[in-house]
């Protein structure tokens, strides 16, 4: 019986941590989820349609991404689309190897603002 308790125990600490807080092992959301900014040329099109690319966590949500950009720079995220990019084998001198699969996250904010970080030239 003693052994059923504590399990139990410990199911409800994970279930509290997991909801309470936007911080976990020390990282802030917004560190765990967007990996980085990501700028390519679509990118830098896309900018000026006020909608942002980031590289984010294989297991981010969109809400999880909302919230992180919401934290990191200040602004409302509207509308999410998340892509899944597989990974796509290369030839190395010979030698058959991967490129790494990864997610990335395209933002849309609201009329008005905006992420200081990719406006450019």
């Amino acid at each position: 019986m003693a052994l059923i308790k504590k399990v139990e125990k410990k199911k409800t600490v994970k279930r509290e941590a997991a909801k309470g807080s936007d911080t976990l092992s020390g990282q802030s959301l917004a560190e765990r989820v967007l990996l980085s900014g990501r700028m390519t040329e679509k990118a830098y099109v896309l900018s000026a349609l006020n909608q942002y690319v980031f590289r984010v966590a294989k297991g981010a949500t969109k809400d999880e991404v909302r919230r992180a950009v919401g934290a990191a720079y200040g602004v409302h995220a509207g509308k999410i689309r998340m892509i899944n990019i597989a990974a796509k084998k290369r030839t190395f001198g010979g030698k058959v190897g991967k490129t790494a699969a990864m997610k990335k996250a395209i933002v849309t904010l609201p009329k008005g603002e905006e992420i200081v970080l990719f406006k450019g030239a």
